[in-house]
């Protein structure tokens, strides 16, 4: 009896194991089209394959698809990558933005100086090779994908995946499920023209749409039984259609594809095509009704949906890992013309240090910044608890650059800026660069520099400047000559060369020293009508300097801080005026800018200066007053006045700017300025009274592609006067 219950026991317990093995559940193979823009439907689909209880086994994609595709392999849920793309500033994606807090003080000055640059090479002028190198998306990529930065073999991920890329050189596909997991996607995204190729394992990648669109062969190999696709890819449009580059380069790349998906729309067993022909490959800000046409689409073959699902099927939930590395080694390929403590200098970490995905964006944002490197891509392997920092950099192939700028102001007036930039001019970390300024006063500056990194910097500087204008007569020095003028006109031409040290002192503060030398040429033709000689002298000094800037945005900051401070001892002259005594002129400059309200920022700036030593030199004193130009020397704009209506060898000044963007680039501000201006003004407590010079200003700003365009109407209640000033260019 006990033999035959236990012979039941055994054989119905093999035929139950044996009806389990036999009943398995399909593997299910999702498959992702690129799109651009319309790659949001994705993220409704998959919301509605989560809702439906569907478990995916198996993610193929292409660009945008492999974006969503790889972010879901990952571990992240529907919802999460929702709430990941809602935070993500495209206008910076498109243009690879880099914060100007990554940018040190020459390349500001490139940025805020210059309209246009283009590449030479072997005295071609050329075009860039793309709109962006794509950093600002592998940086968000890196980031988002810590949790699996290890991972080698794309089906080790919680859902194996691939995506697709295109070989430029051969146009052949090429199927990525190795490697690093933000490469892969940010090579299968590099849409032709928009995005720089992408170079993995020796091979130059660009968007997989160009060659395979739509992976479904790839993801039945992986095993997949039943294919879920989603096609976001444009069919073909007509002429009236075809309205801009973007549009015509997704036709392109589609032609291909349009003609396969035939027969592979036939091989996929659920086919969920969205209707968004409304949208472009570049409607970012319509993300939610691109999701919304996704849910749509998915709900209209949703009983199909069920047919897979799972009733105890949970979605994916990712918990981030701690926002922290801890580096061992720093490994980076060998470069021809830059050094390691260059690269590390710019990184901003060292081996050993414990450091955030933030400081990490921050050092490769220094690196891409410097416009040095035509690909930036890094990696992390685990090394005994630890992280080794794989760095890998492609040398920028042009080295040469031809920029352009144009600018006019009330004092300097109308100028054409043409540059010429040699980076490795001399040795490796160095650039020269030339601009010849053409126009109302023709001038120039010279700039040689070498970039030690963590070291002391070294550079070189010659500059020319020079205007004709009206003055206060007290800069002339010849104020006691025809008592009944106000002002003087004089011809004013400036020739400074310097030679300085510099470094950062804790990764933040810009601190140097050098020497100069300057001539000052100043003639005036205002009392006789031969030319009056004030000053034809060479000045020999001695400076230092201290500099910190964090504005986010030089003419309209909404944030960030910014002080300067130096002090300039002139120790020799040739003395034409026969006055000359050692002196020495400590100045310092402090502002900071804060978003009051939603586009409304409010600005404070306070600055002084003051003057040790010989009194007789008018010409190296303080002159307040117009707006628009480059600060030159010791004149300062001031609202209210004309341009140097105000002279004094020591000043306190502050300011204050309310700015409001009425809309995108289009600013209106309000400003106030006050100021104690006298001769040994801190000799007393004289500075600490009420303003003796005030001014206040209405203007309108736009920001374009040539720099800032402003007009600004300032008023003084000291002198009645008004002056209506018009600004237009990057200032030089």
């Amino acid at each position: 009896m006990k033999k035959s219950t236990l012979f039941v026991f055994l054989f119905f317990s093999f035929l139950s194991s044996f009806s389990q093995d036999s009943i398995k559940k399909p593997k299910i193979g999702l498959v992702l089209s690129g799109g651009g823009a319309k790659g949001f439907a994705h993220i409704g689909v998959l919301k509605v394959l989560e809702q439906a209880g569907v478990k995916v086994d198996y993610i193929g994609g292409t660009s945008m698809g492999a974006v969503v595709g790889g972010l879901y392999a990952s571990g992240f849920s529907a919802t999460q990558i929702d709430s990941i793309f809602g935070t993500i500033n495209y206008d910076y994606l498109l243009k690879d933005f880099i914060p100007r807090t990554s940018k040190n003080f020459y390349e500001k000055r490139n940025d805020e100086l210059y309209a246009f640059v283009l590449p030479i090479n072997k005295f071609k002028v050329g075009i860039p090779q793309a709109l962006s190198k794509g950093m600002y998306n592998y940086n968000i990529l890196s980031s988002l994908t810590r949790n699996v930065k290890h991972i080698r073999d794309f089906n080790e991920l919680k859902i194996p995946f691939l995506c697709m890329a295109t070989n430029i050189e051969t146009g052949e596909k090429v199927t990525i499920n190795k490697g690093n997991l933000a490469n892969a996607m940010i090579a299968s995204s590099a849409f032709p023209s928009l995005f720089s190729p992408v170079e993995l394992n020796g091979i130059l990648l660009v968007d997989g749409g160009v060659s395979n669109n739509y992976p479904i062969e790839e993801v039945k190999k992986m095993g997949a039984d039943i294919i879920i696709g989603v096609d976001v890819q444009d069919g073909l449009l007509n002429r009236t259609e075809l309205i801009d580059a973007t549009k015509i380069l997704g036709q392109v790349t589609t032609l291909q594809s349009i003609e396969k998906m035939k027969s592979k729309k036939t091989d996929t067993d659920i086919y969920i095509k969205p209707d968004i022909k409304s949208f472009g490959l570049l409607s970012f800000d319509r993300r939610l009704d691109i999701i919304e046409k996704g849910e749509e689409a998915s709900f209209a073959v949703y009983e199909q949906l069920k047919k897979y699902g799972n009733n105890d099927y949970k979605s994916n939930n990712l918990k981030i890992k701690v926002d922290s590395i801890q580096i061992k080694n720093i490994i980076i390929n060998n470069l021809k013309n830059f050094t390691r403590s260059y690269i590390k200098g710019k990184l901003g970490f060292k081996e050993g240090e414990k450091i955030s995905y933030t400081d990490l964006k921050i050092g490769i944002d220094n690196l891409n910044a410097t416009q040095n490197f035509s690909a930036i891509q890094y990696s992390f392997e685990n090394n005994d608890s630890r992280e080794d920092f794989i760095l890998t950099l492609n040398e920028n192939p042009n080295k040469a650059f031809l920029k352009f700028g144009v600018h006019y102001d009330g004092l300097l007036k109308s100028a054409v800026l043409l540059n010429l930039t040699q980076k490795n001019f001399f040795k490796k970390n160095d650039f020269a660069s030339l601009d010849i300024v053409l126009g109302d006063n023709l001038r120039y500056n010279l700039d040689y520099y070498i970039d030690n990194g963590f070291y002391w910097s070294f550079g070189l500087k010659s500059q020319l400047n020079q205007f004709n204008r009206n003055v206060a007569k007290e800069i002339s020095g010849l104020n006691q000559e025809s008592p009944d003028i106000k002002s003087i006109n004089i011809d004013f031409l400036d020739l400074t060369n310097q030679a300085y040290f510099q470094t950062l002192f804790a990764q933040k503060f810009l601190i140097g020293s050098g020497i100069e030398f300057k001539f000052l040429n100043i003639k005036s033709e205002s009392l006789d009508s031969k030319s009056t000689i004030i000053d034809k002298s060479n000045y020999l000094s001695a400076y230092g300097y201290v500099k910190f800037d964090s504005f986010d945005n030089k003419y309209f900051p909404n944030k960030g801080w910014c002080f300067s401070g130096d002090i300039q001892s002139y120790l020799l002259s040739s003395d034409y005026t026969k006055t000359f005594n050692p002196f020495s002129i400590a100045k310092a400059d402090f502002a900071i800018v804060k978003t009051v309200f939603n586009k409304i920022t409010l600005k404070f700036q306070a600055d002084g200066g003051f003057t040790v030593g010989n009194e007789n030199l008018p010409f190296f004193k303080f002159a307040l007053g117009g707006f628009g130009y480059t600060t030159l020397n010791n004149f300062k704009n001031f609202y209210g006045y004309d341009f140097l209506g105000i002279t004094a060898n020591s000043y306190i000044k502050t300011a204050t700017t309310f700015d409001y963007e009425i809309f995108k680039k289009n600013h209106i501000n309000l400003s106030a300025n006050f100021a104690n201006l006298e001769d040994n003004l801190f000799h007393s407590l004289d500075w600490l009274s009420i303003p003796k010079y005030s001014g206040y200003a209405f203007g309108y700003g736009l920001e374009t592609i040539i720099g800032p365009i402003e007009i600004k109407y300032s008023w003084s209640p000291e002198t009645g006067k008004g002056f209506a000033w018009f600004n237009v260019g990057f200032g030089f």
